[in-house]
């Protein structure tokens, strides 16, 4: 993005995602601020700013610890609830292995930091815990039933 412009570049950005939306590029989850950084070349607090000029439009809204999503769509469940939905989807049983840290940020589209923070959840709820072999093993099954 050009340094000087008549406009902000913060409100150059926000046009930029603004369009993305329209044309469907973007569709329910925004890309990370980090991404958001390098695509466009500019600080954190230039994008904090053209993503506030969004959600002041009601464009996006942002979920705490799930990241920005187009007003309107997407999962807003907390992270935690929705690794549990993918155990009782994938059939997991007591013993099987959990799914990497990386796994996790790629399949939900968050950070590691986000990951773990689940992670931490469920060990805390006695579901996962490390194994012998320095991989998180499932201790336990989710017990009652997700959300739709």
């Amino acid at each position: 993005m050009p340094q000087a412009s008549p406009r902000g570049t913060y409100l150059q950005i926000s046009e930029s995602l603004r369009q993305k939306i329209e044309k469907g590029k973007i569709s329910e989850a925004l890309p990370s601020e980090a991404e958001l950084m390098r695509t466009y070349g500019v600080g954190r607090s230039t994008i904090g700013r053209a993503l506030k000029a969004l959600k002041a439009d009601g464009v996006i809204e942002s979920v705490q610890g799930a990241g920005w999503y187009v007003a309107g769509t997407g999962d807003r469940r907390p992270l935690v609830d929705k690794v549990v939905d993918l155990l009782r989807a994938d059939g997991v049983q007591v013993g099987d292995a959990f799914p990497s840290e990386k796994e996790l940020c790629e399949r939900f589209g968050v950070s590691r930091t986000a990951v773990r923070s689940a992670i931490a959840q469920l060990e805390g709820r006695g579901l996962v815990a490390m194994g012998a072999n320095r991989r998180r093993q499932v201790r336990a099954l989710p017990a009652g039933r997700s959300h739709p």
